[in-house]
């Protein structure tokens, strides 16, 4: 965090990202701000409250690409979830606090992993030293798993170590790797239990859940694995046993309470147009229950109790059919950073095409590779590609990028179809092949409607 300063983050935002600048400037100051905020004396620490931010713009402009790129950008726990999921208690739908608690399940499983990965080197270690006890079980007084090729293992407990050393050897040289072992690994299928709860008691259902799994004994299962499926099988349940899941939790709540982030999208559909009466009376419900969680509070989570004070949450919303101002003042409040997103142009789709690390066109033509084809788009037809899902745009509904993919994807249906037939070949896209594909369909609206 120390190395991410602003312009850096911009920076990094703009490999997967085109334009949207200010929108990557609030972010960049806002994910700043996160580790000045550590840096300050501690009693001053608590009262400095992150800088929520509203996105406002079209659908396919890059608003969740960036909530989502500035997460893996700080490694930290990254909750993507619609507002409209939540209803008032009372309607039907899920408790607001629900999504702390995901959030905590996520973060649980990221520092998880992590701590497997630093362990992982000992639990090699001990599942290589298990695999060996299943080869030679004549060294714990059973008979001889076989002989073959690597001579007798008749007289293992009289030669024990040598043996041993010798088949670790074979082992680590991967003379193994065709044998069969017998692997005694633990039943993950458990029976199906079904809780029915109300709405905003998720916590209960998951509760019961784990009081009644747990009240089931165990299982184990026998299963006839290749050495080195074996080697991991064993690798891995040797990592859990290894790490600490008390340190796991803490550091979770932990990374959780100071770097977490909720990204709520459709804010937009929870805003309500000063009516009272029908759904508008659960949309302000709903506002007035994602208060607190916004403006700090205490949540109760399996893992333990997680304060939601230091957590960032992003919104977006389109707002074609209402304002932010139509949402609840106290909620407006707690949103200071306001941040528009622009509709794309046509250059900005031709950027879009041939710019960002993961563009379309790397994505197609590294998919055709997989085939044998080596695909080519010339700068003239990305140009009509570019045109084309302009238009389209502003004719029919207006999807931003996401448009592109339903463009290209009719663009090479017939590519796709046929490839294992044009191994071999290098094909190129050309301006003339894209009218050829998709102008008819552009012409007609009623059909580009229906297909694209």
């Amino acid at each position: 965090m120390r190395d991410l300063r602003p312009p850096e983050i911009v920076w990094e935002l703009d490999k997967y990202i085109v334009g949207q600048h200010e929108a990557k400037r609030s972010v960049a100051i806002a994910l700043r701000n996160r580790w000045r905020r550590q840096q300050v004396p501690e009693h001053l620490r608590d009262e400095i409250a992150p800088k929520n931010i509203i996105m406002i713009g079209p659908t396919g402009v890059g608003k969740t690409e960036i909530a989502r790129r500035l997460a893996k950008l700080a490694n930290s726990p990254f909750l993507k979830i619609e507002a409209s999921r939540f209803t008032e208690v009372g309607y039907v739908g899920r408790d607001v606090e629900s999504m702390v608690r995901d959030l905590t399940e996520l973060a649980v499983n990221m520092v998880r992993a992590e701590e497997q990965e630093t362990v992982m080197v000992r639990a090699r270690e001990m599942a290589e030293e298990k695999a060996l006890d299943i080869l030679l079980p004549a060294a714990r007084g059973q008979q001889p798993v076989e002989e073959g090729e690597f001579g007798s293992a008749h007289g293992a407990e009289e030669r024990g170590p040598s043996t041993r050393e010798k088949f670790r050897q074979l082992l680590r040289e991967g003379r193994l790797n065709d044998r069969y072992v017998d692997l005694e690994v633990t039943d993950r299928s458990h029976p199906m239990i079904e809780v029915f709860t109300s709405a905003g008691m998720e916590e209960m259902d998951v509760n019961l859940r784990e009081m009644l799994s747990n009240l089931m004994p165990r299982r184990t299962k026998r299963r006839k694995v290749k050495v080195p499926e074996a080697l991991e099988i064993l690798a891995q349940e040797e990592s859990q046993r290894l790490i600490d899941m008390d340190r796991v939790v803490k550091l979770a709540i932990e990374r959780i309470e100071h770097s977490g982030i909720i990204f709520l999208d459709e804010i937009d559909k929870i805003a309500s147009r000063e009516t009272t009466h029908g759904p508008d009376v659960s949309r302000e419900g709903v506002q007035r229950d994602l208060l607190p969680i916004v403006e700090g509070c205490t949540v109760h989570t399996k893992y333990g109790m997680v304060k939601t004070d230091h957590i960032l949450f992003i919104a977006s919303g389109a707002f074609h059919m209402s304002k932010p101002s139509d949402l609840i003042p106290e909620l407006q409040g707690r949103f200071p950073i306001r941040v528009e997103l622009s509709p794309l142009s046509k250059d900005d789709f031709v950027r879009i095409l041939t710019e960002p690390e993961n563009a379309l066109t790397t994505q197609y033509r590294e998919l055709m590779a997989t085939e044998g084809i080596a695909l080519v788009f010339e700068a003239d037809s990305i140009d009509e590609l570019a045109q084309i899902a302009y238009e389209v745009n502003a004719r029919t509904e207006n999807i931003g990028a996401r448009r592109l993919h339903t463009v290209i994807e009719k663009l090479l249906e017939e590519i796709s179809f046929n490839a294992s037939q044009l191994a071999g070949q290098g094909i190129t896209i050309t301006r003339d092949y894209v009218r050829e594909r998709l102008r008819d369909i552009v012409k007609d609206v009623d059909l580009s409607r229906y297909i694209l």
